[in-house]
């Protein structure tokens, strides 16, 4: 009997795998999760979630904050942002790679939205020069 892991992120489902194992950190520490276990929820932390596959191989996915639902044989996860990796130290690598094309993407919108504002203000001042 094996479980059916999917991981769902905002523009796709990237897992959709058998599972065998599931192992996931809450806030409060790892966890397992077995095909008989009863069925779960849990708010997920930024960490590795690390599933073994139909072939019995352990695989590793990088995740951002989510939360996990097991029910029956059914594991559902859903995060924001989630990075497969075929083992630790690649995974570890694409994490790093993938946080910094955010931290760049991140700052070029907040310098966009803090153009926007200052154009907003300074549209409002012109405004009131005309009352």
């Amino acid at each position: 009997m094996s479980m059916r892991l999917k991981l769902f992120v905002p523009t796709e489902i990237l897992i959709d795998d058998p599972a065998g194992k599931v192992i996931a950190k809450a806030a409060n520490g790892w966890f397992a999760l077995l095909p008989r276990h009863i069925d779960f929820v849990a708010a997920l932390v930024p960490s590795v979630l690390i599933y073994t596959d139909g072939e019995g191989r352990e695989r590793f996915v990088g995740i951002d904050e989510g939360i996990l639902l097991k029910h029956g044989t059914d594991v559902l996860v859903s995060t924001r942002q989630a990075v497969r990796g075929d083992d630790l130290g690649s995974l570890r690598d694409l994490v790093r790679h993938e946080i910094m094309a955010l931290d760049d993407h991140e700052r070029a919108a907040r310098t966009a939205l803090a153009h926007l504002e200052a154009g907003v203000i300074r549209r409002f001042i012109e405004l009131q020069g005309h009352v």
